[in-house]
């Protein structure tokens, strides 16, 4: 074996999350440029130049949604189920909202209509602000705790509905998400676009707005976490090396438990200032007119409000509302000891081959996409 069954449990914890980093890095900025579609783009030729943007990139990037989930898939098969169960409506709707993407580039540019691609430029709209707004109410709940418990038997049962997830918190969580992202997306529009143009002009106006929005839902999120929702903090003693079972563990709500971690791993706490002074960067770069750095700060409050998830909650990945005992933990909802290993091993190969072919493609197209490009290239390009 590669490494102790607890090692590997908090190693595949710290993947995941890269994981997903990792997706909402290089797809985050497509579903941002589809969000802003209709308002950045006025006419046909600036929305196409706003869609080749990232059209030779878009599906290689949704390779790592694939990844993250088919990796919480084979590490912690008790959250895939119980999330794919509980969450299961809120999923469909961002499936269906993905088709989308393909669909709509692929035929927009079919008929030289202007009802015909109005209607695919708000389908792809639709696809980049849906997700990461479903994402978003997602890791909201998890918060607020899910009405999932188990029986004797360890079979799952999720008590409440989709409607039921739309709570308060939860709703601020998906506009977090949908600004987050769409932020992302304009840092990325200004890099890839011609600064006398207008789609870059309105691209930087966005970003700035969007910078001001994700710096104060995210510190509204904080305040609210600390003043006003409780946490949960096991009370038993954890054996990082037992066999999954999410039943043994004693587990209580406590009032701003969400917040002990940065209290006992005070390193942590640069997750929360990367997101606020990346947000807060990104907004001063987007007014200087340097688009790189502004990237480069969507890209730093990125990471940091995924991080301050991830660090707050841990070591819990699912907590439930109904019986906190029943809480999916990473301690305690993972694979088997050879499974994980496996995994490891598999994703130190393939885990290196994604992100160098992601790396060579961006190379290998880089460059500005102008109006001029776009009718050199009519008949080319979406």
């Amino acid at each position: 074996m590669l490494l102790d069954y607890e090692s590997l449990k908090l190693v595949w914890w710290a993947l995941i999350v890269v994981l997903w980093i990792g997706f909402a890095l290089t797809d985050g900025f497509d579903f941002g440029i589809g969000a802003l579609l209709p308002f950045v783009g006025k006419t046909d030729v600036e929305r196409r130049v706003m869609i080749n943007t990232i059209a030779p990139h878009w599906d290689g990037n949704q390779v790592w949604l694939i990844l993250a989930a088919g990796a919480l898939f084979a590490a912690w098969p008790l959250v895939y189920g119980a999330a794919f169960s509980g969450f299961y409506f809120a999923m469909l709707i961002v499936l269906f909202a993905l088709f989308f993407r393909p669909v709509g580039f692929d035929y927009r540019s079919k008929l030289e209509n202007s009802r015909w691609r109005n209607a695919w430029d708000m389908s792809l709209s639709y696809a980049g602000i849906v997700p990461p707004f479903i994402f978003g109410v997602a890791v909201g709940n998890l918060f607020l705790g899910v009405p999932l418990h188990y029986d004797e038997y360890l079979r799952a049962y999720f008590d409440g509905g989709f409607f039921s997830l739309l709570r308060p918190f939860a709703l601020v969580s998906g506009l977090l998400g949908v600004a987050m992202l769409t932020m992302h997306g304009a840092a990325y529009l200004m890099v890839r676009t011609s600064p006398d143009e207008m789609v870059h002009k309105r691209a930087r106006n966005y970003l700035s707005l969007l910078a001001i929005a994700v710096f104060v839902l995210f510190a509204l999120e904080g305040v609210w976490l600390w003043l006003g929702i409780d946490g949960l903090q096991i009370t038993s003693a954890i054996d990082g090396n037992a066999q999954p079972n999410p039943t043994t563990k004693q587990v209580s709500l406590v009032a701003g438990a969400w917040l002990n971690n940065y209290s006992i791993y005070p390193l942590t706490i640069l997750a929360p200032v990367m997101g606020l002074l990346g947000a807060f960067g990104a907004f001063i770069m987007a007014r200087a007119e340097k688009p790189g750095m502004a990237l480069l700060n969507t890209s730093i409050s990125v990471i940091g409000i995924i991080c301050t998830a991830a660090f707050s909650l841990f070591p819990f990945i699912m907590p439930s509302s109904v019986n906190p005992s029943h809480s999916l933990t990473l301690w305690d909802a993972t694979s088997s000891h050879l499974t994980l290993n496996i995994m490891l091993i598999a994703t130190a190969i393939f885990l290196p081959t994604l992100i160098g072919y992601t790396i060579w493609c961006y190379r290998a197209l880089w460059g500005k996409i102008t109006e001029e490009f776009i009718g050199d290239n009519d008949h080319s390009l979406y």
